[in-house]
């Protein structure tokens, strides 16, 4: 006998959806100083011996961040993760095939405040990458420092994420086989800093470090433009040369982390607090720019290819900003 359940009604998935974004919120902004606090405490306690076992093991396991990680699918299968991809929604969109014969170096612009799109397309199954891009392989680098955050290095590579040193994203691009999709914001940290609604700034001018990586791999490069990712937060006002900003950018060059001051709404009202708006992201991943591979590219090399992938990143948006309610006048603009 079939035992069919009763759907959720709308407030309660409201409600699930909300909480689900939440506690990805306040994982990254909390979590990884609970993980290195508990750590800490366990010494003290009758259960030392869970934090010794555990250095023991994180340090016999500590090139792994940049040995491609550990992904675990049933983490990142997790109902949590469709209820926050709803929130928004989040919708991944293809334009292009992806040949599972080939590994791909993929630029995800823009960073955002939180990089919402990027996790939910990439480290986690609930926009449906693997069903759009069979055969591929997707992870996502992050900074290094926070996989030396015990416990917490665990949780980030569970959904694919892995170490942002250039050893790490060479051993993801050059595994023999292919199927594997290495995606890397581009504007990093810095960018988070212009990432307001209506802004379309890409830090992307001067960041031709990922070109020489493909160029060296002869990897094809993918660009994608994710349409809304700037307007989950409002940031508050930092023009270049003022004291906010440059404070926030020394602390970023201190920390290999920017603190941009953010708010949106919070989980009981509207007015005020740290969890995204519900607003739409849509992202979009472009076609494949073929990359001949040299070992040691010249500098003409990799500002022609550089200015390809400008021109079909530009081209991207252009193309699709009309069906995401883009003003005809707006372009992007890189610094």
């Amino acid at each position: 006998m079939k035992v069919e359940f009763a759907p959720l009604s709308i407030p309660l998935q409201r409600r699930l959806q909300t909480a689900s974004v939440a506690q990805w919120v306040f994982s990254f902004l909390g979590l990884a100083q609970c993980c290195t606090a508990a750590f800490i405490t366990l010494f003290f306690t009758r259960f030392w011996l869970v934090s010794v076992l555990y250095a023991a093991w994180w340090f016999t396991d500590r090139e792994k961040p940049s040995k491609g990680g550990r992904k675990i699918n049933a983490i990142r299968k997790s109902v949590v993760w469709r209820y926050m991809r709803d929130y928004f929604p989040v919708t991944l969109v293809k334009t292009a095939e992806l040949d599972p014969r080939q590994n791909y170096l993929m630029g995800f612009h823009p960073h955002g405040v939180l990089a919402a799109g990027a996790f939910v397309n990439f480290c986690t199954e609930a926009s449906g990458f693997s069903t759009l891009f069979p055969g591929i392989t997707p992870h996502l680098l992050m900074l290094s420092l926070w996989f030396r955050i015990p416990f917490f290095r665990d949780y980030l590579m569970s959904g694919g994420l892995v170490s942002s040193e250039k050893e790490s994203a060479s051993y993801v691009l050059k595994k023999p086989g292919g199927g594997n999709a290495l995606a890397i914001i581009v504007g990093g940290a810095q960018e988070a800093l212009d990432a307001r609604p209506g802004s379309y700034t890409l830090l992307l001018k001067n960041r031709k470090g990922f070109i020489c990586l493909a160029i060296e791999h002869g990897t094809p490069l993918v660009p994608i433009f994710s349409f809304g990712e700037n307007d989950l937060f409002d940031q508050v006002q930092n023009p270049k040369g003022s004291w906010l900003r440059l404070i926030q950018h020394r602390l970023q060059q201190i920390m290999g982390i920017s603190l941009p001051l953010f708010h949106a709404r919070g989980i009981f009202q509207y007015s005020f607090g740290l969890i995204p708006y519900r607003r739409p992201i849509f992202t979009v991943v472009g076609k494949p720019i073929p990359v001949k591979r040299k070992h040691r590219p010249s500098e003409e090399e990799v500002d022609q290819v550089h200015q390809q992938y400008l021109n079909e990143l530009c081209k991207l948006f252009e193309e699709h900003k009309d069906k995401y309610n883009i003003p005809e006048d707006k372009h992007l603009e890189f610094i």
